[in-house]
């Protein structure tokens, strides 16, 4: 295997700026980095164990097969905060039939994001034998 030493996601996002206010300001995440010049330079922002990479320009939105997966402490909490930040909730937290408990939202360009808490019963909280 492929010793892997660092990893991120990259969106290239319709109007850049547009979506660094979104990632930056209004979800609130940390930049790690920024890089280049002028519109489309790149910005990275700490996504939990990884990173997210805003950078470049796309013609038209990602695929509505792309998507983000956060997971926060708790999802009815991340919901007050967004709407106050001017996020648009797709849909209210919800216990899904699998146990966690998911809301949605949507960066500027469409990209979906399931805002995830894991409650402290549920399986992944937890790795047998170790």
């Amino acid at each position: 295997m492929v010793h892997v030493l660092s990893s991120r996601t990259l969106l290239r996002p319709v109007d850049p700026e547009r979506s660094r206010t979104f990632y930056g300001e209004q979800l609130g995440l940390a930049v790690y980095r920024e890089f280049g010049a002028g519109p489309e330079r790149g910005t990275v922002y700490f996504l939990g164990g990884g990173f997210l990479e805003v950078s470049g320009r796309a013609g038209a939105p990602a695929s509505p097969s792309v998507q983000l997966w956060l997971q926060v402490e708790d999802a009815t909490g991340a919901q007050q905060e967004l709407a106050a930040r001017g996020v648009e909730i797709l849909r209210p937290p919800v216990k899904e039939p699998w146990g966690l408990i998911e809301m949605w939202i949507a960066d500027p360009d469409g990209v979906k994001i399931v805002v995830v808490e894991v409650p402290e019963d549920h399986p992944l909280r937890y790795r047998p034998g170790i």
